[in-house]
């Protein structure tokens, strides 16, 4: 049977897709852990998970093996790995006690990581590749499963926190679905030349990171998070609410260009569908 170029195209890439498989299976296994009351296991591998996300995709465009399927598997991956581990890890470690308040703090995390996907992939052709439209889905879950660390690590009672914790669960599921800027540091040159003090630099930040790294992870991420609003109301002359949230005007103008071009596309359709009928006729 000769191959046609429908079955050239059947099925999937292995080595991204795996890479994906990866990080979807330590967020499963982190909700697991949770159950078993294995906070830290949970929460490292949490972060394990973001190591397999920031591999998949760059692996992806390395191999020149990037794929729809790719992109829809990678987002619903991030929903498992990084919006239902880091509320379940969370909620079982903090926030089962406080009854409704504890799992609706749960649940917003989750709804403002799954909305922040679905914008992130509809804005995918129009945003500015150098800035994130509100907090990413990872950081938002290695500030929550940060805390879970750092708590489990230094022997924190959950009990004494929860009400803590609660609010940064819920804060971090806001800032996902804010219209806060956050430097997404894809205008870095990864393949260029470096002096050799940045190459010193980095060998510190890993000495840094492995001193205390649950501690020193926590902070990067909530630094990270706090660094949106400052960069936004630094940035405009006057802050409104379309800064914060809601549609922003380039959304705007993008949604109306959309409807534009499908009302052009319908019309046209249209007029082939008249003249397809006058020659029948003819």
């Amino acid at each position: 049977m000769p191959n046609t170029p429908s079955t050239k195209n059947r099925g999937i890439f292995l080595l991204p897709n795996l890479l994906t498989t990866a990080g979807l299976f330590s967020g499963f296994f982190a909700i697991v852990a949770s159950m078993n009351n294995q906070f830290e296991s949970a929460a490292i591998a949490i972060f394990v998970a973001m190591v397999f996300d920031g591999l998949d995709g760059r692996v992806a465009r390395m191999t020149n093996t990037e794929s729809d399927f790719g992109a829809e598997y990678d987002s619903m991956a991030d929903i498992v790995s990084f919006g239902m581990a880091p509320a379940l890890v969370m909620y079982n470690w903090a926030l089962s006690d406080l009854g409704k308040f504890g799992w609706l703090a749960a649940f917003i995390f989750v709804a403002g990581g799954a909305l922040r996907l679905a914008r992130f992939n509809t804005n995918l052709g129009t945003s500015d590749k150098r800035y994130f439209q509100g907090l990413a889905i990872p950081s938002a879950a290695a500030i929550v499963s940060g805390l879970v660390w750092v708590g489990t690590k230094y022997q924190v009672d959950p009990n004494s926190i929860s009400y803590l914790a609660a609010i940064l669960t819920i804060c971090a599921g806001l800032l996902m679905v804010s219209n806060f800027r956050y430097h997404s540091f894809k205008d870095v040159d990864w393949r260029g030349r470096v002096s050799f003090v940045v190459i010193l630099i980095i060998v510190l930040a890993f000495v840094v990171v492995a001193t205390e790294p649950s501690l020193v992870l926590f902070s990067i991420f909530f630094l990270y998070a706090l660094s949106g609003p400052i960069l936004t109301i630094r940035s405009v002359n006057r802050l409104e609410l379309k800064h914060v949230v809601g549609d922003t005007d380039e959304e705007c103008e993008a949604a109306k260009n959309a409807d534009k071009r499908e009302v052009e596309a319908k019309e046209a359709a249209k007029t082939v569908q008249k003249d397809d009928k006058k020659e029948t006729s003819e």
